[in-house]
């Protein structure tokens, strides 16, 4: 199966991805649907040090489709730097990431990229207004996004949503940090540009369990909070 035909693609799609055996292969079908005839597309999935069969399905599909490339970490580095990696190694100059537990919904892709182009904007951040997670992920999610927002005053109301697109010069302008991944609003005004935020899906995780909660989500995202103020003061 070939993407659609040219030289170098107009959109590369990143997947971090950390254990999400099961997930990974519906959302590689769901995303050669939406994009194929679209825009000249890749897909660089990246794997985070999986110790399930995560690398193995992707290898399987990859074997004939010449538009997916799979990048491997060694060791589990985390998603900041798997999206690092992906889009350091993208050959197009937009650049959309979406999470590898199938919860983003490849669907709105093609809204996000046009509201892109048409916008002005230098980022597109999806929004998900219906959220399918367990009520401690729903909370500490709620209780970091508030706390960014007071204090970063960046007016984006959901920076946890996985579902963006950017341009890859202006990304990898940042400066890169464990869990960067969460401030990307608010690193990219920090430069001078426009962010926008729409309204997109958010699905049930159908395989596997999620990787965050309070301990892991909550606490290093607000330590993480006071860095980016930093950087904020620091500005030149």
């Amino acid at each position: 199966m070939d993407a659609p035909s040219s030289s170098l693609p107009q959109l590369s799609v990143v997947i971090p991805v950390y254990n999400e055996s099961g997930n990974l292969e519906p959302l590689v079908r769901e995303i050669e649907r939406t994009l194929s005839g679209r825009a000249r597309f890749e897909v660089i999935v990246v794997d985070d040090g999986s110790s399930d069969n995560t690398v193995t399905e992707a290898a399987g599909l990859a074997a004939d489709r010449n538009w997916l490339r799979i990048e491997q970490h060694r060791r589990n580095r985390g998603q900041s730097a798997a999206i690092r990696t992906g889009v350091a190694s993208s050959g197009a100059p937009i650049v959309a990431v979406l999470d590898g537990d199938g919860q983003n919904d490849p669907a709105d892709i093609p809204a996000l990229f046009a509201a892109l182009l048409l916008s002005g904007a230098r980022m597109v951040v999806g929004e998900r207004r219906e959220r399918h997670d367990s009520w401690l992920r729903r909370i500490s999610s709620r209780i970091a996004n508030a706390t960014r927002g007071r204090l970063l005053h960046d007016g984006i109301r959901d920076t946890g949503c996985g579902l963006k697109v950017f341009y890859r010069a202006d990304y990898l302008e940042l400066p890169a940090f464990d869990h960067m991944h969460r401030f990307l609003p608010a690193l990219m005004q920090q430069r001078g540009h426009k962010v926008l935020s729409i309204p997109v899906h958010h699905r049930p995780r159908r395989h596997g369990r999620s990787k965050y909660g309070i301990r892991n989500r909550l606490w290093p995202g607000i330590v993480d909070l006071f860095g980016v103020m930093w950087l904020e003061r620091r500005r030149l």
